[in-house]
């Protein structure tokens, strides 16, 4: 018993040092967020913090802009359409890669996945001469397809992650009790790895909606999402306004964390990468 007291006192210690780290990261983290949801609510006409005051009207001249109202607009389009193109593309070749083994297997896996080692930029330039290519250049098409060649990597990786630890027992008795194979596969083998299906389509849902470098190359006058509304506004003008729009990308940032932990549980959602 006189020896075990040491031990104790150094795991405990141990801990709090841990948690002390870990409070420490948060902070330091969560600090750049503060300062910019504090600085959308100041009275003054430049950026300070802490902020003088409080004040919506950034908030409300914000989106008493027509502009920005259909950057917003456009992103959101943008990013739902390329998450659901790239669930349609990414699931079914996420099992297949996971089940069948052919000569190329690891080949077309490393391309399912290379753009997330490839400088988006990159993608983005290799898409304009693309799409002028075949003359749909800087248009929606093609923002399109630029945003799904890169959210498509996030589904297929956590699809792979969730399949790698599917009893695979469950739908061989969902076919041997009389089940087709869509029907195995949309009762048994989907809930199962419903937590990565989500948690990919969320990660592309923020990955779309943030992106610039690939945006810029493809957008017009009249074709402007808003991370590149953002970018064009900050070389002529720096005002609070600017805060007012990133708070709220920050608070749509939040709401979509909590629909996820509200629908799978960010418990599951980590477990399954």
């Amino acid at each position: 018993m006189i020896r075990l007291k040491p031990r104790y006192s150094s795991d405990r210690f141990g801990g709090l040092l841990l948690s002390g780290f870990a409070w420490l990261a948060i902070a330091y983290m969560a600090l750049p967020l503060v300062v910019i949801v504090s600085i959308s609510f100041t009275e003054t006409a430049y950026l300070k913090f802490p902020p003088q005051g409080f004040t919506l009207r950034w908030y409300t001249q914000f989106l008493s802009d027509p502009s920005y109202v259909s950057a917003i607009w456009l992103s959101a389009k943008l990013a739902i359409m390329a998450t659901a193109i790239a669930l349609l593309l990414g699931v079914p070749a996420a099992l297949v890669l996971s089940r069948v083994s052919f000569p190329g297997n690891t080949a077309i896996a490393a391309l399912f996945l290379s753009p997330l080692i490839l400088p988006v930029i990159v993608i983005g330039v290799a898409i304009l001469q693309y799409a002028s290519a075949l003359g749909f250049a800087r248009t929606f098409g093609a923002l399109l397809a630029g945003h799904v060649v890169i959210v498509i990597p996030y589904i297929v990786r956590t699809c792979l992650a969730s399949l790698s630890g599917l009893d695979r027992s469950l739908e061989e008795a969902s076919q041997d009790l009389g089940a087709s194979p869509l029907e195995t596969f949309f009762l048994v083998t989907l809930p199962q790895i419903k937590p990565g299906v989500i948690a990919g389509a969320v990660f592309a849902l923020i990955i779309s909606w943030i992106n610039v470098e690939l945006s810029i190359f493809n957008t017009t006058a009249n074709l402007v999402p808003i991370p590149v509304k953002l970018f064009n506004y900050i070389q002529y003008s720096v005002d609070p306004m600017i805060a007012a729009v990133s708070a709220t990308t920050i608070y749509v940032a939040i709401v979509v964390v909590a629909a996820l932990d509200f629908m799978v549980g960010l418990d599951k959602v980590t477990a399954s990468r």
